[in-house]
């Protein structure tokens, strides 16, 4: 029996594209995880949040470090407590279970209901990370040796796992996944979002705004790119401060690099390279003849 799902049509602060919307209802569909892949500030931890609001499905976040282990996910036995506590004569010692602490795998797969399980930045594991978590994420289920029993989840939790493509993941681990790569939204999908996070902001102010932040972008030599949250930050400055259209379209040498631009540039490189540029125009425009 195949079970029915409501569709995932993203929310009201959530622009899904049309691509991204389609490949979470595969995902869900096939109970597989959902690989999402995309450069930084792309949307896709949100996503899990987003994912988890549709549904009205509680999240659990496990967020992945260099030096999380795949054991982690499962459960952690405190030895040396239960140990202690054995030599202070404490009664709660001669049952094991009072010293395993479950993990975010445990918590999804024992949830009273359906729960969205969000393994977030899982390319800053050791390689071995995805490989050692073949099964669990296969089968729904793993052993506890200390208690000589088997968790198993009643209902599949959807599973998403996103990833900064800071390391090649193994075939075995991809193969198991639905994929999905979240594109860097066009003009006009990024005035779609900006609607949604500042509702009624002046469209000449956006216009301008979105026309320098894509040029920065395509800026050759750029060491890091600004993001979607990066832009919002900077648009939510330039409406504090009060900023005109007028003044983000003023292409004068020296003016090259934006008001406010500690939100969109994020390091000296960047920064330095904006200001050769606008050095070279200067010296440019006060040529005779030009």
């Amino acid at each position: 029996m195949v079970r029915t799902t409501p569709r995932f049509e993203g929310t009201s602060t959530y622009v899904a594209t049309d691509d991204l919307r389609i490949a979470v209802n595969a995902a869900v569909a096939l109970e597989r995880p959902l690989l999402i892949k995309g450069e930084p500030g792309t949307g896709k931890t949100v996503l899990a949040y987003e994912i988890a609001a549709a549904y009205g499905a509680p999240l659990i976040t496990w967020h992945v470090k260099s030096t999380t282990k795949a054991h982690d996910g499962l459960y952690a036995y405190d030895a040396v407590s239960r140990l202690r506590d054995s030599q202070l004569g404490e009664a709660r010692v001669h049952d094991v279970r009072n010293y395993l602490k479950k993990g975010k795998l445990w918590e999804a797969f024992t949830a009273p209901v359906r729960p969205v399980l969000l393994i977030d930045e899982i390319d800053k594991a050791d390689i071995e990370f995805p490989n050692d978590l073949l099964q669990e994420l296969d089968r729904m289920e793993f052993y506890v040796q200390e208690t000589d029993e088997t968790i198993r989840a009643e209902v599949r939790p959807i599973v998403l796992i996103t990833s900064n493509n800071e390391k090649e993941l193994p075939d075995a681990f991809l193969r198991r996944c639905f994929f999905h790569y979240i594109r860097f939204p066009d003009a006009e999908t990024m005035e779609r979002i900006v609607e949604v996070h500042f509702p009624g902001i002046k469209r000449r102010l956006v216009a301008e705004a979105l026309k320098t932040f894509y040029e920065i972008r395509e800026t050759p030599g750029l060491k890091k790119k600004p993001s979607t949250s990066e832009l919002l930050d900077w648009l939510k400055l330039l409406l504090v401060d009060d900023v005109s259209p007028e003044t983000l379209r003023e292409k004068a040498p020296g003016k090259l690099i934006p008001p406010l631009h500690g939100a969109l540039l994020k390091n000296e490189q960047d920064v330095h390279l904006f200001e050769r540029l606008a050095f070279l125009a200067r010296r440019e425009g006060g040529r005779p003849g030009s």
